[in-house]
């Protein structure tokens, strides 16, 4: 097991979902086993339809897991550290984090039409796409091709935080 974890950062509508998703898929048919985070600042995230049991169950403020045959879905009614997930995941080569600018990873800001230097502080590297104009980036930071998730992962290779 690898055990390489690494974020992803960046304003609404950057890219990042899209970035996560095509490193996670290339990732997987390499034949690694990649986890997934996604922060959800605003608590907009929704995982089950009212008058379900497992809806139910949620409402009255326990954690509940719902298990199934391919997955187990897991709500807990409190956050969680970043140790406290990589302890749900156990087995894995990946650990895809988006969000979460507080955590101590290694992180990658997403940017499409326009930079935003609130996240400088928090960046290791930029991967933006054409609508970026290069020569905005500030010189002391580098700068992937948001299109080439090849290279992303050659950088998470070599970056990445064994976790």
């Amino acid at each position: 097991m690898k055990r390489l974890a690494i974020a992803f950062t960046g304003p609404s509508n950057s890219g990042k979902t899209t970035l996560v998703v095509r490193i996670a898929s290339i990732l997987q048919d390499r034949g690694f086993k990649v986890a997934i985070v996604k922060h959800d600042p605003k608590d907009k995230a929704s995982f089950d339809k009212e008058g379900k049991d497992s809806f139910k169950f949620s409402q009255t403020g326990a954690d509940v897991a719902v298990v199934s045959p391919n997955k187990t879905t897991y709500f807990k009614k409190s956050t969680s550290s970043i140790d406290e997930i990589i302890s749900l995941f156990v087995n894995f080569d990946y650990l895809l984090v988006e969000g979460l600018k507080t955590l101590d990873l290694p992180r990658i800001a997403i940017f499409r039409d326009r930079l935003d230097e609130n996240y400088y502080e928090v960046t290791d590297i930029i991967a933006c796409d054409h609508t970026i104009d290069q020569n905005l980036i500030p010189k002391d930071m580098d700068c992937l091709n948001l299109n080439n998730p090849e290279l992303v992962i050659d950088w998470i290779d070599k970056n990445g935080k064994r976790v």
